[in-house]
């Protein structure tokens, strides 16, 4: 069985090669790589949303398939669509670049509902129907979905159903000085994505997104991801809350990042560190605190410091190797 914690570390140093001083952001892309999920990156560009993409897909030695949004893009464009042969008189599908293990979906917000639902079950079904017959996406397969969050001219808001369906939202942000010196000292002659080489195959990414199934999480910290995702339903200033799907998201993290960390159970911290970045996305702020400039992560915040932290109990045997 894989050694989880090798294989993140592994994977970790071979990205960080590329996105410089992003250690905490390279942290939760494995962690949505292990739970099996998407990511949201909103961010300005420029800060590496697409080489943050690429090399985990170098990295994976992993199919990497790129979509830019724009508004005249159609569903076909990224599903696929059959085509007629003259020669065996039958029509074939022609896969779209959907098909792919590591879909980077640049600029999501810029094309329109009907192209954005294309993905939906891509996304949740890992499978796409064209003209009746459904083809199975390969696995694994990981959707990193981008968006300006500062320009609004020209894009479509993302519905619900759809932020629901991607594990987490994450901002790169802009590197640090020295960071970014160093960003200008490797990219002297090329980029250094050209440099990445697999470290894990995308065998060992399945045999571990297997593995950390079997972390074990206690009942008391099972109670706290409830009460956490309950009381985002019950806030004032929350209109809509996150959904049971919330609760199985941060529940999958806490174990991936228990594994990542080389534990064999998940702590109340691990669902304290990806809780912003699982359940965010998933509230829509009243109409009365939105007037108040009030954001979502604001109130999670106020949400973590209200429901109290499970003590600490003692833990199991062995379950897992990591």
């Amino acid at each position: 069985m894989v050694n989880v914690q090798d294989f993140c570390r592994k994977l970790a140093a071979n990205i960080e090669y590329v996105i410089i001083g992003k250690s905490s952001v390279v942290q939760l892309a494995i962690i949505g790589l292990l739970s099996r999920g998407h990511l949201l990156i909103e961010d300005v560009p420029g800060v590496g949303k697409t080489m943050l993409a690429r090399s985990m897909s170098r990295s994976l030695g992993c199919s990497f398939g790129r979509l830019q949004f724009t508004p005249d893009l159609l569903p076909s464009d990224v599903t696929g669509v059959s085509v007629f042969n003259q020669a065996t008189r039958a029509f074939e599908f022609q896969a779209g670049p959907i098909m792919s293990q590591v879909v980077l979906v640049d600029e999501i917000n810029r094309a329109t509902p009907k192209t954005q639902s294309a993905l939906l079950e891509a996304m949740e079904e890992r499978q796409v129907t064209v003209d009746g017959v459904t083809h199975e996406l390969p696995d694994p397969f990981i959707v990193l979905a981008t968006q300006n969050p500062i320009e609004y001219e020209g894009t479509y808001s993302l519905p619900e159903a759809q932020l629901d369906r991607f594990l987490m939202r994450v901002s790169l942000g802009y590197p640090a000085l020295r960071d970014e010196i160093e960003v200008l000292d490797r990219q002297q002659y090329h980029h250094p994505v050209l440099d990445l080489q697999p470290v894990a195959s995308a065998e060992e990414l399945i045999e571990a997104q297997e593995a950390i199934k079997s972390i074990f999480v206690s009942p008391s910290v099972k109670e706290y991801i409830v009460r956490l995702v309950q009381m985002t339903r019950q806030h004032p200033d929350v209109y809509l809350g996150a959904s049971p799907r919330g609760s199985l998201t941060l529940y999958r993290t806490a174990q991936a990042r228990a594994a990542m960390l080389g534990r064999e159970y998940a702590l109340p911290d691990d669902v304290k560190f990806v809780a912003p970045f699982v359940l965010a996305h998933r509230m829509i702020i009243s109409p009365a605190a939105r007037l108040r400039n009030v954001q979502p992560e604001q109130v999670l915040g106020a949400i973590l410091e209200q429901v109290p932290m499970p003590e600490a109990e003692r833990q199991p045997a062995a379950r897992v190797r990591v």
